[in-house]
């Protein structure tokens, strides 16, 4: 499918998700498990998964795309681009079975993504089982946020613990991490 949806003019090969992420976060391993993710369940049917490092707490996965309307004249004219989450308007990250949906929605959407398809109604089923798990999730998160956040200023957090403070004036921190 990536072959021929390239025909569009495009610089790149269609459908491309780029997911630009916060360096000064740490958020690379997050984006590349997000490809991985997307590149295993959609394998050839994505031209491109693009990692894009950014600053300033950024995280968006975004795909363009060559609209597949044939009732619309201007469709075929060229890529057209969609924002699939941006961190800061949904409040967080995705779940990996979300951006997959979202994805799907936009490059197959007839496809059934088998699981994840059958656990989109959030019946009981489903939330009897991660119960356990989210009474253990918010300890896990928590402890996950001070050690990225100790991370992601380099030592700025020990030192403004200690009160000494220099190294956070000789640091560049993305005022979105903190």
């Amino acid at each position: 499918m990536a072959e021929s949806t390239n025909q569009s003019g495009a610089p790149f090969p269609l459908p491309r998700v780029t997911i630009k992420f916060c360096t000064q976060c740490k958020w690379m391993l997050r984006a590349a498990y997000f490809a991985q993710e997307l590149l295993s369940t959609f394998s050839t049917a994505l031209g491109e998964v693009a990692l894009q490092p950014s600053t300033g707490g950024t995280f968006v996965v975004e795909i363009f795309h060559c609209p597949a309307d044939p009732s619309n004249p201007g469709a075929g004219a060229g890529a057209q681009s969609r924002v699939l989450w941006d961190r800061k308007a949904e409040g967080g990250f995705p779940e990996t079975k979300e951006l997959k949906r979202r994805v799907r929605d936009v490059i197959e959407p007839g496809r059934d993504l088998g699981h994840v398809d059958r656990h989109n109604n959030g019946g009981p089923a489903t939330r009897s089982a991660p119960s356990g798990e989210e009474a253990s999730t918010p300890a896990t998160a928590t402890a996950t946020t001070a050690s990225s956040t100790s991370k992601a200023g380099g030592g700025t957090a020990a030192s403004t613990a200690t009160g000494t403070g220099e190294q956070k004036e000789s640091k560049v921190v993305c005022e979105d991490c903190q």
